[in-house]
């Protein structure tokens, strides 16, 4: 298994995400989930962490948390570490809880992380546990919005800033912020994640990989790298849909649309206006196109040999 590509400096800003071996349950009671807060607590007293905010499902759990001394791979070691340490002590058992290394996406502290926050708060709601987020007992959303008081490891100013300028106004904009969502179907944040590993303003994207990956090779090793590497042109993807199904408009517009997220790195907006679409229309376009491939074979062998001809030598800077 490719090991994923790691980027820490001090004030680096995560959205961490970790699940349990084979999608098994890592909180199996009340007593294990208030562990875990333990976890986090110390994270931020030995090693700097701030902890902006947390959901702890049932196999996984997500955080937002900044590294102000660049320690992330020490954070994360204690947090998992800890814990695994302690579920398997409990039931007698040994060996990996979570599956393989957590996922880091490095995001740009901005409203990236806002947005992001939000995702975080409703993810009960989107997986159908509870109708409401206050509902849900397990993440800092109650600690947000003023219904339980929150811990003093948890860093919610930076957020809550959005939203006004006293806690009680900032309280009642953040509540109203995640709940105007509830009812609605909505593109994830992480839709617009660039390589599996960055998250932000083009800006920040740019200035990231400048600083961080310029002259680091790709390999079956990074498989990042290729992703973060100058990407193919927007014109090459159409050509090579254009040649294969230029007889059918509609499909190989939902194909364009699909290659050119998934290669050209450009952001959704920017595809979209190529098109004459907003942002949402881009990335439902691009999830029919790939539904379609992943069932239909001859497609999906089709297009398995542009995407061959986009990452071959010719396409490549």
């Amino acid at each position: 298994m490719a090991r994923p590509l790691r980027i820490s400096f001090p004030g680096a800003f995560y959205h961490v995400t970790s699940r349990g071996n084979e999608r098994k349950a890592v909180f199996k009671s009340r007593r294990d989930r208030e562990q875990f807060l333990t976890y986090l607590e110390t994270a931020t007293e030995r090693y700097d962490a701030l902890i902006h905010t947390y959901c702890l499902m049932d196999n996984h759990y997500h955080l937002l948390l900044e590294t102000p001394a660049g320690n992330l791979p020490q954070i994360m070691q204690h947090i998992n570490g800890a814990y695994t340490t302690y579920f398997n002590v409990k039931r007698a058992r040994s060996g990996h809880l979570f599956q393989g290394r957590y996922k880091a996406i490095l995001v740009g502290k901005d409203a990236y992380a806002k947005e992001l926050s939000r995702y975080v708060h409703l993810n009960p709601v989107r997986t159908g546990i509870v109708d409401i987020p206050e509902a849900y007992e397990w993440s800092s959303y109650n600690l947000y919005t003023g219904e339980k008081k929150a811990p003093l490891w948890l860093c919610r100013d930076f957020i809550l800033a959005y939203f006004g300028a006293s806690i009680s106004a900032a309280q009642r904009g953040y509540k109203d912020f995640v709940q105007g969502l509830i009812h609605y179907e909505y593109d994830s944040p992480l839709a617009e994640v660039t390589g599996s590993l960055l998250l932000g303003s083009e800006d920040f994207i740019s200035a990231i990989k400048t600083k961080f990956l310029q002259g680091r090779q790709p390999s079956n090793d990074l498989p990042p790298l290729r992703q973060l590497a100058p990407s193919v042109t927007v014109g090459t993807v159409f050509d090579e849909v254009d040649k294969e199904f230029g007889g059918d408009t509609a499909l190989a517009r939902d194909l364009k649309i699909h290659l050119c997220h998934k290669h050209s790195g450009e952001k959704l907006r920017s595809i979209g206006s190529r098109f004459g679409i907003s942002d949402s229309a881009v990335s439902h376009a691009s999830k029919r196109a790939k539904r379609r491939i992943e069932t239909n074979e001859e497609l999906r062998q089709k297009i398995q040999i542009i995407e061959k001809k986009l990452s071959s030598p010719r396409n490549e800077p």
